[in-house]
């Protein structure tokens, strides 16, 4: 038995673009629904989970997970600037409260890769006064944290937000392969925006932001390459969470570095809906090098899982993952939780395709279905060991 710390969190993890449905005044709905989209499929109605919270808040209950981490929504709390949606705030308090009437810990992240349409008219991250703006949505939203809710993610992934805004700079290096490079103006606008998040929530919760960790390999002989890759993309976001309260752990793959950057993965590779390389290992890698880079900052696995259709290799990712996150623990690192991704099957940016889910979801009922991946990860999260 490999048994975890007592109090460790066991959750899965979902966001509000991805799963409530009808996001309508957001900026990538504005995207999926413009003139020639280069998104292929719509979010539509989602999982209906802005109506079915309670049932996926239950569900997640009885199989015996310990927490939650959800998204919420800026574009539904602040549709128009300056305007707060009172009854949009009451409903993300009415998910704090069910969660805590369930017997999950609620963790709760401030924003997940969407903005309002009127922030993104401005300029979203690239607009001097972004972080101002980010700040004052976290004043409006503190009544949804201000009992009960313990842990707080500022911004999910800033990385990735980065490489996104990277990806649509004109001036921006072609990439060959994998995602853009960082926009460097807008990754310390993120930065800016997280400090001050941070201030505004104060010393009555805990606070971090996730950040997506690339298990970056360099081929042999291009470890200066590899060093060069990775420190924009990933140890640049880590060292900005130093001093936090937690940081964020999201691992799913490798990344191979070579002389011309990032390369896919090996020809006889196991690859995932995603494209990606069946690799767990990467959770422990990832764990390791925030544990390094923040100089000790305690580390909440925050995303992890696999785009499959075979239940079962799925829980054999699983497994192995965990495995690796115990010997990260046994080795001194501060693991305090662990939550999968996702909690259902959802929307994957643009494609309903990638399936992560523990939960099955029909697009035409909504009907949950519950995994034997779920049931699985239940029953550790009950043992609190593998």
């Amino acid at each position: 038995m490999r048994t975890f710390p007592p109090g460790f969190l066991w959750g899965a993890a979902t966001s509000g673009h991805q799963t409530e449905g009808n996001n309508v005044n957001s900026d990538y709905w504005q995207r999926e629904y413009a003139v020639d989209s280069e998104i292929p499929e719509v979010s539509g109605d989602g999982c209906d989970s802005f109506h079915r919270y309670p049932e996926d808040i239950e569900l997640l209950a009885g199989l015996g997970l310990t927490s939650y981490r959800f998204g919420i929504e800026w574009s539904r709390i602040e549709p128009e600037r300056g305007h707060v949606s009172i009854a949009m705030r009451d409903h993300y308090r009415r998910m704090v409260e069910c969660c805590l009437a369930n017997g999950l810990t609620p963790m709760v992240t401030l924003n997940h890769f969407t903005v309002p349409r009127w922030m993104d008219a401005l300029g979203g991250w690239h607009h001097k006064h972004a972080a101002e703006l980010f700040a004052r949505f976290t004043e409006i939203a503190l009544p949804i944290v201000r009992d009960g809710v313990e842990w707080v993610c500022t911004i999910n992934e800033p990385n990735i937000i980065a490489c996104r805004e990277g990806a649509a700079d004109p001036s921006a290096e072609p990439v060959t392969y994998g995602m853009a490079r960082p926009h460097l103006a807008v990754s310390k606008e993120l930065v800016r925006a997280h400090r001050l998040a941070r201030e505004v929530l104060g010393g009555g919760v805990r606070s971090g932001w996730t950040v997506a960790t690339q298990a970056i390999h360099a081929l042999p002989g291009c470890e200066q390459e590899a060093a060069e890759y990775s420190y924009p993309l990933e140890e640049f976001f880590l060292e900005a969470a130093r001093g936090d309260d937690f940081v964020g752990v999201q691992a799913y793959t490798r990344t191979f570095v070579g002389r011309a950057g990032a390369l896919p993965p090996p020809a006889d590779a196991e690859t995932t809906l995603t494209g990606w390389e069946y690799f767990p290992a990467a959770l422990a890698i990832g764990v390791r090098n925030a544990w390094k880079v923040t100089g000790g900052v305690p580390v909440v696995v925050t995303e992890n899982g696999i785009a499959t259709a075979d239940d079962a290799r799925r829980i054999d990712y699983t497994r192995e993952a965990l495995t690796g996150l115990h010997e990260t623990i046994a080795e001194g690192v501060d693991v305090r939780g662990y939550y999968h991704w996702s909690a259902l099957d959802n929307y994957e940016w643009g494609r309903w395709s990638p399936t992560f889910g523990l939960i099955a979801v029909d697009r035409t009922s909504f009907e949950r279905t519950v995994k034997p991946s779920a049931k699985w990860l239940g029953e550790v999260a009950r043992a609190n060991a593998l």
